[in-house]
């Protein structure tokens, strides 16, 4: 299933649609290449990007019949940055299924992303579109600044709520809000409009990285697709956390730190920091900032006229918040 069944039963046809342009683009004479390709692009995706991209364009009236094979270039770039987050990590799971690292080793991770970056750029030419194009390159770089800053403070128990947002802004918030604002370039309409959905897009895509992160600490693996509390065994301070560390004793902030620093932090040792958090009332915290992003996402949309895709748009924002995994 690509996302909660609701939503997944409204938009199957454009969910149908975007897997068939995926699949169809698997052509390299390198085997081994498509084999991955396969791995990381079909299954349990949730298409998200593709979507607020289409969502967009339905918006704008857009008709072209490029549609749908331009909303892959979306799903190419994230599945790129996550093969590229996942060797960092060193994860071993993704989307429910072995990560492709753990299955191929991190060289052939780090190439088979490189080659999905490419693959989004050369179809985005066909777009015809410089402003595409150009917009595709700026969120390339932001989310590799955004991966880098998150790099720099791996294990920094001092990190705040700032720098932390300045993260998820870049890594996760401009990818989808370049979905959207795409959707207005490529049906070429007035700047006020792209601006609109660009910033729709930033503040969906912060709430969707709150949740995501809140979830680490709620969550169950089987429903995750990942394991739950990976992102504090990896040094991931995230917002729940963030919230969290001012309410404990310093003593038990620095114990705990130096586990988790050292990396002699037992399953044990996890669980009790969750249940630290959840605890703690950072997880209500962390829902309301998503929410209130949630509400600045809609208020965006103001400016354009009701239509089915406008609710459609506002319905799957909402959806974030909603959503389990």
């Amino acid at each position: 299933m690509v996302l909660d069944k609701p939503i997944f039963e409204k938009h199957k046809a454009h969910f149908t649609k975007i897997n068939e342009e995926l699949a169809s683009i698997f052509s390299s004479p390198v085997p081994l290449i498509e084999d991955i390709e396969k791995h990381v692009l079909l299954g349990h995706g949730k298409r998200l990007r593709p979507l607020f991209f289409i969502l967009c364009c339905n918006l704008c009236n857009y008709q072209g019949k490029d549609l749908y094979r331009l909303s892959t270039v979306f799903e190419y770039v994230h599945t790129a940055s996550l093969l590229h987050d996942d060797v960092i990590d060193n994860a071993e799971i993704r989307r429910k299924k072995g990560s492709t690292n753990h299955l191929w080793g991190n060289k052939t991770a780090i190439l088979e992303g490189d080659y999905l970056y490419l693959k989004s750029s050369f179809i985005a030419l066909d777009s015809n579109n410089l402003l595409f194009l150009k917009r595709l390159a700026e969120i390339s770089i932001e989310m590799v600044e955004g991966q880098i800053l998150e790099l720099i403070q791996m294990d920094n128990w001092e990190t705040t709520k700032e720098r932390y947002m300045q993260i998820i802004t870049a890594k996760t918030g401009s990818l989808i809000s370049a979905a959207c604002s795409c959707g207005a370039i490529i049906s070429e309409v007035e700047t006020e409009a792209e601006q609109a959905l660009a910033k729709f897009g930033l503040k969906a895509g912060i709430a969707f990285q709150l949740i995501d992160d809140l979830l680490d600490y709620t969550s169950s693996e089987e429903m995750f697709g990942k394991h739950v509390g990976k992102d504090l065994e990896e040094g991931k301070i995230t917002l729940p956390l963030i919230y969290t560390l001012p309410r404990l004793k310093i003593t038990e902030k620095k114990r705990l730190e130096a586990l988790f620093k050292d990396r002699r932090a037992t399953e044990e040792d996890c669980r009790g920091i969750a249940e630290l958090v959840r605890n703690s009332g950072a997880i209500d915290q962390t829902l309301d900032e998503a929410r209130a992003y949630i509400d600045k996402a809609a208020n965006c949309l103001i400016s354009f006229p009701d239509s089915n895709a406008k609710r459609d748009l506002l319905e799957l924002n909402q959806y974030i918040i909603e959503r389990k995994y």
